[in-house]
Protein backbone atom coordinates (compact mmCIF):
# COMPACT_ATOMS: atom_id res chain seq x y z
CA UNK A 1 0.00 0.00 0.00
CA UNK A 2 1.62 3.31 -1.04
CA UNK A 3 2.75 5.81 1.69
CA UNK A 4 2.50 9.46 1.51
CA UNK A 5 4.87 11.26 3.31
CA UNK A 6 3.26 14.64 2.38
CA UNK A 7 0.42 16.59 3.49
CA UNK A 8 -1.40 18.52 0.98
CA UNK A 9 -1.22 22.20 0.69
CA UNK A 10 -3.43 25.31 -1.64
CA UNK A 11 -1.53 28.57 -2.69
CA UNK A 12 -4.03 31.14 -1.81
CA UNK A 13 -2.19 33.97 -2.98
CA UNK A 14 -0.17 36.47 -1.98
CA UNK A 15 0.37 38.53 1.72
CA UNK A 16 -1.54 41.24 0.74
CA UNK A 17 -3.84 44.64 1.78
CA UNK A 18 -6.08 46.45 -0.03
CA UNK A 19 -3.16 48.68 -1.90
CA UNK A 20 -0.38 46.92 -1.86
CA UNK A 21 0.65 42.66 -2.38
CA UNK A 22 3.55 40.87 -1.11
CA UNK A 23 4.77 38.15 -3.82
CA UNK A 24 7.69 37.38 -1.46
CA UNK A 25 5.56 35.75 1.11
CA UNK A 26 2.94 33.32 0.15
CA UNK A 27 -0.56 32.76 1.79
CA UNK A 28 -1.31 28.43 2.05
CA UNK A 29 -4.37 26.85 3.49
CA UNK A 30 -2.89 23.14 4.99
CA UNK A 31 -5.73 19.97 4.45
CA UNK A 32 -7.40 19.19 7.67
CA UNK A 33 -6.16 22.59 9.26
CA UNK A 34 -8.81 24.71 10.66
CA UNK A 35 -7.82 26.63 13.57
CA UNK A 36 -4.65 28.93 14.56
CA UNK A 37 -3.24 26.35 17.10
CA UNK A 38 -3.10 23.51 14.85
CA UNK A 39 -0.79 25.44 12.29
CA UNK A 40 2.40 25.02 15.04
CA UNK A 41 3.29 21.70 13.93
CA UNK A 42 3.69 22.92 10.45
CA UNK A 43 6.21 26.19 11.49
CA UNK A 44 9.38 25.46 9.91
CA UNK A 45 8.55 22.59 7.08
CA UNK A 46 9.13 22.60 3.82
CA UNK A 47 6.95 23.03 0.96
CA UNK A 48 7.50 21.99 -2.57
CA UNK A 49 5.41 23.75 -5.56
CA UNK A 50 5.36 21.22 -8.25
CA UNK A 51 4.87 22.15 -12.11
CA UNK A 52 5.54 21.17 -15.33
CA UNK A 53 7.52 22.65 -17.91
CA UNK A 54 7.95 22.31 -21.68
CA UNK A 55 11.89 22.01 -21.88
CA UNK A 56 13.32 18.96 -20.13
CA UNK A 57 15.65 19.52 -17.65
CA UNK A 58 17.91 16.19 -16.38
CA UNK A 59 15.53 14.33 -18.16
CA UNK A 60 12.91 15.52 -16.57
CA UNK A 61 9.66 18.28 -17.15
CA UNK A 62 8.74 18.69 -14.04
CA UNK A 63 10.21 21.52 -12.00
CA UNK A 64 10.18 22.66 -8.56
CA UNK A 65 10.20 25.62 -6.23
CA UNK A 66 11.00 24.83 -2.31
CA UNK A 67 9.67 26.56 0.24
CA UNK A 68 9.59 26.89 4.03
CA UNK A 69 6.20 27.88 5.87
CA UNK A 70 7.21 30.59 8.62
CA UNK A 71 4.07 31.62 10.29
CA UNK A 72 0.61 31.02 10.79
CA UNK A 73 -1.80 33.89 9.07
CA UNK A 74 -5.38 34.41 10.67
CA UNK A 75 -7.46 32.30 13.09
CA UNK A 76 -8.63 30.17 9.96
CA UNK A 77 -5.22 27.68 9.58
CA UNK A 78 -3.71 29.53 6.99
CA UNK A 79 -0.32 30.14 7.19
CA UNK A 80 2.51 32.15 5.24
CA UNK A 81 5.59 30.56 3.49
CA UNK A 82 8.23 32.06 2.34
CA UNK A 83 9.66 30.25 -1.29
CA UNK A 84 13.28 30.45 -2.91
CA UNK A 85 12.58 32.25 -5.82
CA UNK A 86 9.06 33.90 -5.74
CA UNK A 87 5.73 32.12 -6.94
CA UNK A 88 4.77 32.69 -10.08
CA UNK A 89 1.25 34.02 -10.60
CA UNK A 90 0.02 30.86 -12.09
CA UNK A 91 0.51 29.13 -8.95
CA UNK A 92 -2.14 30.38 -7.20
CA UNK A 93 -4.81 27.99 -6.23
CA UNK A 94 -2.57 25.42 -7.29
CA UNK A 95 -1.81 22.37 -4.70
CA UNK A 96 2.03 22.36 -2.92
CA UNK A 97 3.31 19.14 -1.33
CA UNK A 98 4.08 20.49 2.37
CA UNK A 99 6.47 18.13 3.70
CA UNK A 100 6.75 16.53 6.98
CA UNK A 101 10.70 17.45 7.56
CA UNK A 102 12.54 18.80 9.53
CA UNK A 103 10.77 17.17 12.02
CA UNK A 104 10.88 18.88 15.76
CA UNK A 105 8.92 15.41 17.27
CA UNK A 106 11.68 14.40 18.91
CA UNK A 107 13.39 17.71 20.29
CA UNK A 108 10.30 18.85 22.51
CA UNK A 109 10.76 17.30 26.26
CA UNK A 110 8.40 14.99 27.61
CA UNK A 111 5.06 16.55 29.28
Amino acid sequence: QPCRLYTRGRVLGYRRNHHNQTPTSSLIKLEGVDAKEDTSFYLGKRVAYIYRATKKQNDSKFRVIWGKITRPHGNSGAVRAKFASNLPPKAIGAKVRVMLYPSQVCLQPPP
